[in-house]
This record gives C-alpha cells, sequence and structure tokens, in this order.
C-alpha cells in the first residue's frame, strides 16, 4: 500500500509539472500574438538598441577635404606649374622649369642641368669624371661631346627628367660638338623643349 501511495504521489507530481508547462507555453504565445507587456517591451527595446549600436569614426579614415601637393614635379610634368617670365631684357630667360646648360672649356666638357633662381645644378655631367675620362682618347672632342649627351640622357631618365629647355647662342647652335651632343640626347629619350604652360580656373 505504501508503494502504491508513493507512484500516486509522483503520478500527481508529474502531472502537475506538465500543467505548469503548458500554462507557461499558453502564455509565450500569448506575448508574441497580443505584444509583451511593458517591461518586455523594454528590455527588448533595450536588447534592440544594444544591437544596432553607431559605428565608430576613425579619424585616420576620414577624408580631408584640402589636398597639399608634396611633389611640384606632378605639375610640371602637366605643365600646370608657374613658370617665372621674368623681364623681357633677361637673357637667358627664367621661363622655364629646368634648363639645360652645355659649356666646353680647354680641356674639358660639362653638361648640367639648372632649376629656376638656382645656381646648384640639379644633375650634371662632365668629362671631368673619371668614369668618362678614362674611356675617351681627348675630354673635349666630339665623341667625348657625345658620350656627355649619352650619359646625361641615362641620368635624367633615372631622375625623372623628360623634357629640358636648351638655349645655345646661335655660333654655338651650330658646333659639330652640340649637334652630337644633342642627338645623343634625343636618342636617349630626352625632349630639348617644354610644354606650354595650361592655365586653368
Amino acid at each position: 500500500m505504501a508503494a502504491l501511495g508513493n507512484l500516486g504521489r509522483t503520478v500527481r507530481l508529474l502531472l502537475g509539472q506538465v500543467v505548469q508547462r503548458q500554462k507557461a507555453g499558453t502564455r509565450l504565445s500569448e506575448t508574441f500574438h497580443h505584444g509583451p507587456p511593458s517591461s518586455t517591451k523594454s528590455a527588448c527595446s533595450m536588447s534592440q538598441s544594444a544591437a544596432e549600436a553607431e559605428p565608430q569614426l576613425n579619424e585616420d579614415e576620414e577624408i580631408s577635404e584640402e589636398f597639399l601637393n608634396r611633389n611640384p614635379r606632378n605639375l610640371e610634368q602637366m605643365a600646370l606649374a608657374r613658370k617665372d617670365r621674368g623681364w623681357e631684357t633677361v637673357w637667358p630667360s627664367n621661363h622655364y622649369y629646368h634648363r639645360l646648360v652645355y659649356s666646353r672649356s680647354q680641356n674639358y666638357i660639362t653638361a648640367e642641368i639648372f632649376a629656376p633662381h638656382s645656381s646648384t645644378p640639379v644633375l650634371s655631367c662632365s668629362t671631368k669624371e673619371w668614369a668618362l675620362k678614362r674611356e675617351l682618347h681627348s675630354t673635349r672632342s666630339v665623341a667625348a661631346s657625345q658620350a656627355v649627351g649619352e650619359v646625361l640622357a641615362a641620368r635624367c631618365r633615372e631622375a625623372g627628367f623628360q623634357r629640358l629647355a636648351f638655349r645655345v647662342v646661335p655660333w654655338t647652335f651650330r658646333s659639330e660638338s652640340v649637334k652630337k651632343f644633342r642627338m645623343a640626347l634625343k636618342g636617349g629619350g630626352i625632349k630639348l623643349c617644354e610644354p606650354r604652360r595650361k592655365y586653368v580656373d
């Protein structure tokens, strides 16, 4: 009899748990269909606001409205950089980006590239250099002038110079050494004239 009493108690407990679970299920279904009460609504809204957090802005990823060009050679190659006109009576004029100067002394030949208003050459080549001097029979001959032009053209390509302003005195311009020098530079891919400046608003 005692065993049957214990069995009846356990059955009643199990039935009570099943009924409680069924009631809880009906309550949940009612809340889903008819909307949660105020406490559950506030909890849901808090969970939604936490899930949809605003994106954080990184200062490094912001795009600046002002652009500072730190490489003026870009504007020179696009012919947008300013050229100084200077006085019309001054020769040679400063209306260039880079000027090529060819000089021939009694012993050596030198070619130098100058920026406007600068006395220090940006790039140079001369028969005074031992690498050229040891390969030449004479340091001021026509062959030496051609060798200087070829070496200078290679150095210009490495430095990024593609166009140069080259103005020579007319009676020097017709000499054989200057002609060979010009031909060597043109053969190396260097143009001895600069583009006209573009005026953009």
